[in-house]
């Protein structure tokens, strides 16, 4: 069958490096891609968010399946209008991606089915969300209400830091997604990622993975889209799980569907696992970048029976198996990032950093220019790894990044340090 990939990212590699080992495909396309994607994938310059594009190229190429790897073109109805077409595409509708478009959607149907998450408010102007703000008082956490490529939430230690965020969303810094800001408690506890696949009726979970999102080591500095990650969580034991399932992703599908927009496609639940159990964080309509890396590499089965039968509505019909080995992923980033980065500087030392046994490399903001590699965003390259243990996956991932010649970047030296602190 004819596949095509959606997305340019650290996710997209690794989504069409695991497409690309199934037998089901015939061809494989990536809009627009990467420098690494482009290694398992031929490469086409067109815009996700171009809807009309996106169909033409698939009616002109006789493409099977979309694979829509990030939330904008989701959240914008693409699998409306690729439905409509008669193209089959994995993913949800407009109206259920508000899972992830509107934290304040999600919030009100958490409120509404009684799913456990943190108490909030929702705003329209700054001078009541400060008064609130002054209210609860901190630590307290502003969000965007709309998609800010995973820069929306400001973890406020003080309340001047709060009415700062409030003051820097309605200026409108992040353009609509700032219009309206979700004020909620800040939860105490360990955070986990934590996906199932839905088509509508049937959750079939996935492995768990916990992301690093902040800059620095020690888990301090700006939020960003994510730093590193790793898999299995320990901290999502199998009565965590179970509870995630019957207390979380249950209600919300139930939810949905009786709304009139079952949920169809990959659902993230981002979770704080608190002393009273697991609390939703956020909703994601889509693959977590840089969790999805690791997930990829433990995941033993074919990818592609499983996104089929998502779209067509047969997931009850379907077993996964994972490798027992643990993943591990290393973000390698821009210096400045998550604000503005210099672009055009050159990677070396890739050949031999994948040269390390059990090391696999997703390229995310990357281009090749001249023969050589180049930065051209803010995350830019993946350093994955797997290994018997955690510990076994971390140090070749570290060796893998001591390969890499890069001036122009940094990472996190901690990832995966949580992870083997509660393994002991």
């Amino acid at each position: 069958m004819n596949i095509l990939l959606l997305g340019s990212g650290g996710r997209e590699h690794a989504l069409a490096w695991k497409i690309a080992s199934s037998p089901l495909f015939d061809r494989l396309w990536c809009a627009p891609g990467n420098a690494g994607i482009a290694q398992e994938a031929d490469c086409v310059a067109l815009d996700p968010l171009d809807t009309d594009a996106v169909i033409g190229f698939c009616q002109g190429n006789a493409v099977d399946l979309v694979v829509v790897g990030p939330e904008a073109p989701l959240v914008a109805g693409l699998v409306d209008a690729l439905t409509a077409a008669g193209i089959k595409a994995f993913g949800p509708t407009a109206a259920a991606a508000r899972l992830e478009g509107s934290k304040g959607f999600t919030k009100a149907l958490c409120r509404a089915n009684g799913i456990p998450t943190a108490a909030y408010e929702v705003f329209t102007a700054p001078e009541p969300a400060k008064a609130y703000i002054r209210e609860k008082g901190a630590p307290i956490v502003v969000k965007a209400d709309g998609l800010a490529a995973g820069k929306g939430v400001v973890v406020a230690e003080t309340p001047g830091q709060a009415e700062a965020a409030i003051d820097a969303m309605f200026s409108g810094s992040l353009g609509a997604a700032g219009a309206s800001v979700v004020v909620e408690d800040f939860l105490t506890g360990e955070e986990a990622s934590f996906f199932v696949l839905c088509d509508g009726e049937t959750a079939l979970p996935l492995a768990s993975a916990q992301d690093h999102k902040r800059a620095f080591d020690l888990d301090v500095g700006p939020n960003t889209g994510g730093m590193g990650a790793y898999s299995p969580a320990p901290v999502m034991t199998d009565a965590i799980t179970a509870r995630t399932m019957d207390e979380i992703i249950r209600p919300t599908l139930t939810a949905m569907a009786a709304m009139g927009c079952p949920y169809k496609g990959v659902l993230f639940a981002g979770l704080m696992i608190t002393a009273e159990g697991p609390k939703l964080i956020e909703y994601n309509c889509r693959f977590g970048d840089p969790e999805c890396q690791v997930l990829m590499l433990r995941l033993a089965s074919d990818l592609v029976p499983a996104l089929l039968a998502t779209c067509d509505g047969t997931l009850k019909d379907v077993s996964l198996a994972w490798h027992d080995a643990a993943a591990i992923t290393v973000v390698l980033a821009a210096k400045g990032y998550p604000g503005a980065t210099e672009k055009g500087s050159v990677i070396d030392g890739l050949r031999d950093a994948m040269a390390v046994d059990d090391v696999e490399i997703f390229h995310a903001g990357t281009a090749e220019r001249d023969g050589q590699i180049i930065a051209v965003g803010g995350r830019v390259l993946n350093v994955c790894a797997t290994g018997k243990t955690l510990a076994e996956a971390r140090a070749a991932a570290y060796t893998a990044v001591g390969e890499i010649r890069w001036p122009g970047g940094f990472w996190r030296r901690d990832i995966g340090a949580k992870g083997l602190a509660r393994r002991g």
